[in-house]
């Protein structure tokens, strides 16, 4: 069971994504925990006032390096102490998948000016969800919450169902349809309702490549690319450079076809040859 444990001064903002949907029923069967711990509790003063101006002046105020420690120290040894930062390592799916083998996390959600710096030296990582500003690290927690929980085995209905989804394989994922079968003008591809699950694999596949090119082409540069996509992206009008510069596979050389060589018929004699055949021929008739 992976435990996710969220430092924060108002967990009642992280309260509804750790009770709620799969995550909440997730917590239920016993799949992943979810410990929100109020740093105001740990503040270590009758006012529960955990922040300070900072030294040298400025606007704003600063959470307190001594209560983020007591806080720290009141849980159990944790793989991870995670700190949310605009200076941290960008949240990917392939760090999800990172934090997915491990058994306890503990995320410092900031607030204000963010914390004292010298948590840093308490920390093992620092996350940023993009480069932007935000009120408080409740909202990056959130999403990391989701984004990891949903890869631990039994969380999601189906086993299989986050190796498809978008980044997993470094493509975006390919175009869903269900009904009605025509709206407004758009129909379902005919491909997805013959029933050949090979040439939907391939549509899939396709479609997620060119989904990809048009949208977050930045991507293919690390993307699992196959000679097969490679070979799609030259039909999509990608030239040879371009696959080099990604480090693309070579697309599939087309077999020749072997060429069959037939002995040439042989032509029926004509009558005056046959005549000329029986005439010597030392056979007796019978």
């Amino acid at each position: 069971m992976l435990t996710f444990s969220f430092l924060t001064l108002f967990p009642e903002l992280l309260a509804p994504f750790a009770t709620e949907a799969i995550v909440g029923k997730a917590r239920e069967r016993g799949l992943i925990d979810v410990q929100l711990v109020n740093l105001r509790d740990f503040a270590g003063n009758r006012h529960a006032k955990v922040d300070d101006t900072p030294y040298g002046g400025g606007a704003g105020m600063v959470i307190r390096v001594d209560v983020a420690e007591r806080a720290l120290a009141s849980l159990p040894e944790a793989d991870e102490v995670i700190l949310f930062s605009p200076a941290g390592q960008p949240f990917t799916q392939r760090v999800a998948e990172e934090l997915s083998g491990k058994r306890h996390l503990a995320f410092l959600c900031g607030r204000y000016e963010g914390f004292d710096t010298r948590v840093e030296t308490r920390v093992t990582r620092e996350l940023s969800i993009g480069d932007f500003v935000m009120m408080g690290g409740e909202a990056a927690a959130a999403c990391v919450l989701e984004a990891v929980a949903r890869l631990i085995p039994g969380v999601l209905g189906d086993a299989d169902s986050h190796r498809a989804d978008s980044f997993s394989s470094g493509l975006l994922d390919y175009p869903e349809y269900t009904r009605p079968l025509e709206w407004e003008g758009e129909t379902v591809p005919d491909v997805l309702r013959g029933g050949n699950h090979a040439a939907i694999a391939t549509w899939r596949r396709q479609e997620a490549v060119a989904r990809t090119l048009a949208r977050r082409p930045d991507l293919l540069a690390s993307a699992d690319l196959t000679p097969q996509d490679s070979a799609h992206l030259l039909t999509l009008g990608v030239p040879d450079e371009q696959l080099k510069a990604w480090n693309a596979p070579p697309p599939p050389v087309p077999k020749r076809k072997r060429r069959r060589t037939h002995a040439a018929p042989l032509e029926s004699p004509s009558p005056e040859d046959q005549a000329k055949v029986q005439a010597n021929d030392p056979t007796p008739e019978k």
